[in-house]
């Protein structure tokens, strides 16, 4: 009895430490030096035109997930289904993208429109793409001033760094007049690294893969990089935003969130999420022509705390 008392003993002194560690990570606010802050630069506002090419074979079911994304990255109009894309993007206007804009003494709404798409499915420049030919291809797509080109690879088609380093990657044209993002899609090469948490994760804690709220992990997994992506380039496009830590690699609105997207969010679980009864597909926005996607929390750089939709 008295090694069981001794065990029990043990296992609530734990228990006390855990909650206690995790109450004293709640309430510790890093210093400024540490925070995602703004550096006094530009950031994209007025009306960003978005161009797309597709580099390789998208199905027309393909591409309309992330087209339909795009379109719905604009206030939510009334009676539109909540949560919704177009409040995650409201939280980037109020937390970035109107706080600079006064700074800079400018004013007005942001919106996307978006623009051409065109395809290259014989992928002109090969299957093996360094950074410096996805620079190339988005040049080629001629986004309009202010405005952005994304660049999709398909499945196989392998990219410097994809898989190993990053997931997607966002830069701007050498004038500094326009900007660019690139998403693979990672279904074959590395769905667990960049298409969590609807697949197996390639590291650390091991937990089922959540069910794709458009039936298709490869396509909802490049939502979720892309997501990360525009947040990163509307409040940091030209390297002197919105970012934390050294330029070149330096955490910006979402990957300063790593792996949330939900409230409770912890290393291995994604959050308290949205569930589709019909499909049993996890979501936490809701979009245009009755879509739902998973978009990542955004850092509140007040608060030092993640913003999440749910």
């Amino acid at each position: 009895m008295a090694t069981i008392a001794l065990i029990v003993a043990m296992v609530l002194s734990l228990a006390q430490l855990s909650a206690g560690s995790r109450r004293l990570m709640e309430l510790y606010v890093p210093p400024e030096s540490d925070r995602l802050t703004y550096h006094q630069g530009g950031v994209l506002s007025g009306d960003i035109s978005v161009s797309i090419l597709w580099y390789g074979k998208f199905t027309p079911a393909q591409r309309s997930i992330v087209s339909d994304f795009v379109v719905s990255l604009n206030s939510a109009p009334n009676g539109a289904a909540t949560p919704s894309v177009g409040q995650w993007w409201g939280t980037i206007e109020q937390l970035y993208l109107s706080k600079a804009a006064a700074a800079n003494g400018q004013a007005g709404a942001t919106h996307v429109l978006l623009a051409e798409q065109v395809t290259d499915e014989q992928c002109s420049l090969g299957t093996s793409l360094t950074l410096a030919q996805i620079d190339q291809l988005a040049a080629s797509v001629g986004a309009k001033k202010g405005g952005i080109a994304l660049v999709f690879t398909d499945e196989d088609v392998a990219v410097e760094g994809f898989c190993s380093s990053r997931c997607g990657r966002h830069g701007s044209s050498t004038g500094g007049d326009s900007t660019h993002i690139w998403v693979g899609n990672s279904v074959k090469q590395c769905p667990g690294q960049c298409a969590w948490p609807f697949a197996q994760p390639q590291y650390g804690p091991q937990g089922a893969p959540l069910v794709a709220p458009n039936g298709n992990v490869g396509m909802d997994g490049m939502v979720m990089v892309l997501a990360t992506m525009v947040a990163g380039t509307v409040s940091n496009p030209y390297g002197d935003g919105y970012y934390q830590g050294p330029k070149g690699a330096s955490l910006e609105a979402c990957t300063a969130c790593p792996g949330v997207y939900g409230s409770g969010a912890y290393p291995g679980y994604a959050g308290n999420l949205l569930v589709d009864p019909s499909t049993g597909a996890s979501y936490n926005a809701n979009g245009a022509n009755g879509r739902k996607y998973l978009l990542p929390a955004l850092y509140d750089p007040a608060t030092a705390s993640c913003n999440t939709l749910v």
